[in-house]
Order: C-alpha cells, then sequence, then structure tokens
C-alpha cells in the first residue's frame, strides 16, 4: 500500500500505525519528526502533477483542510481519495480508524484506543468557563459553529462564545471580541503561532491561555495526551 496523506495529522497517525506506508506527505506534515517521505507542497496549494506521479494506492484529505477542486483534479487523474470529515472527538476516532484501515491496518492501534479512553473517561468538569478561541489575526478569525477544536474544549468545560455563529472560522473585530468579556481568551500556536508576545497583549485584562495547537486541533496520536495537556494550560490561565 503506498498512500499519500495531505492532512498533517492524518500524516503522523499513518507514519506511526503503519511504518512505510507513506509515499507523500504536505510540506506541513512535522510528524512524526524523523518522517522521511516525498513532498507535495501545501494542504491548500498540493503539486498534483507531483501526487500523480508518486502512483499512490490512496489519498487521504480532510474536507475541511483540503480543497475540493484539487480532490477533484486527483480524482480525474485516476487516483483513489479518501476524505475525512472531523468535527467531534467522537468522530475523530471513528474517521481514524476508517482511515487506518483503508491505509491497511489489520486493527485498531493500542494509540487510538487510548485516545478514546482518555476522553471518555473525562470527569465532569467543575466549573464552565467562557472564551473566545481566535486563530487568526490580521485579520483576526475565532473558532465558529461545528468545529473539533470547540468540540474539544467543550469536554474540557470551556464553551467558546461564538459555537453559534452561522459560520465556522468568522471574522471578527478585536474590539467585538473584548466586548464578549470571556472568562478567558484561549491562544493556541497553530494555524497562526500566537506567542506570549503576540497575542494576549491584545485583550488586556482578560486571562489567556497559550496552548499547543497540536492537541487542540490535531486527530491522531496527540489525542491520547490531550487532555492533560490542555487541562494543564487551560487551568494555569489566570493564576
Amino acid at each position: 500500500m503506498r498512500v499519500v496523506s495531505l492532512v498533517p495529522s492524518l500524516t503522523e497517525a499513518v507514519a506511526v500505525t503503519l511504518p512505510g506506508a507513506l509515499a507523500g506527505a504536505t510540506d506541513w506534515c512535522c510528524r512524526p519528526e524523523d518522517l522521511d517521505v516525498a513532498r507535495v507542497g501545501g494542504t491548500k496549494n498540493p503539486a498534483l502533477d507531483r501526487i500523480v506521479a508518486l502512483a499512490p494506492d490512496l489519498v487521504i484529505a480532510n474536507e475541511e483542510e483540503n480543497r475540493a477542486p484539487d480532490l477533484d483534479a486527483l480524482r480525474a487523474a485516476g487516483l483513489h481519495v479518501l476524505v475525512t470529515e472531523v468535527r467531534s472527538v467522537p468522530q475523530a476516532c471513528t474517521e481514524l480508524d476508517r482511515v487506518l484501515t483503508a491505509c491497511g491496518a489489520r486493527g485498531r492501534p493500542r494509540w487510538l484506543d487510548e485516545a478514546e479512553e482518555a476522553w471518555t473517561a473525562l470527569p465532569e468538569p467543575a466549573e464552565r468557563r467562557t472564551a473566545v478561541v481566535p486563530v487568526w489575526r490580521r485579520p483576526w478569525m475565532v473558532l465558529g459553529r461545528d468545529t473539533f477544536a470547540g468540540d474539544l474544549l467543550a469536554r474540557l468545560g470551556v464553551d467558546h462564545v461564538y459555537a453559534a455563529h452561522p459560520e465556522r472560522y468568522p471574522r471578527v473585530p478585536l474590539e467585538e471580541l473584548r466586548a464578549k468579556a470571556p472568562d478567558l481568551v484561549v491562544l493556541p500556536d497553530e494555524p497562526y503561532r500566537f506567542t506570549a508576545g503576540d497575542g494576549p497583549e491584545a485583550f488586556p485584562g482578560l486571562p489567556c491561555a497559550l496552548v499547543s495547537g497540536r492537541h487542540l486541533t490535531w486527530y491522531g496520536p496527540s489525542l491520547a495526551r490531550a487532555p492533560r495537556v490542555l487541562a494543564g494550560a487551560l487551568g494555569a490561565a489566570g493564576r
């Protein structure tokens, strides 16, 4: 089985579970750190000719991270494309199982069982907090409706204030974000790399939690540690 992955989290999942199955991955696929495969461009602008030349048995993609015209072009070139949809933690586990099976796995990997157990065993949050969750600045964009990261945060007791917005990643003026007066602002280090000196200064007086984007937005082996990693970062905000 030769697989090309157009999604960083799926790349990690396949590489960890089925060493040698990956023939290609995007330039943004940085896990595992020793990944040595052909690079095929970005998630939004893959080099289609390079992918076709690799002659993969399967291309794995995601309906949010990859563009439909690119996937249609790969299908037109005769390639089999599997497209995932991940908007909740349970759906992530189901889709990961589907992807790995399609890539040749003969059973569920232990890390996926551990990830599912970690999220199923979460205690009821002692308190619920509201949050604004920017994912980009210039312009400011935040989590909106029906997102994987939003579902993940809700399971940790954090309800983001734009969960009912008609858009999934709305652009919202900074003044409006501040006016929402959330209990905290959650600032991941991807896709925009928020840091202690780039992000919190925009929200004076509001507790800010700098969190790992990999643990907030990736669905793969990182899911097993995500509850502990994120709970620590969220709990420390405002202390």
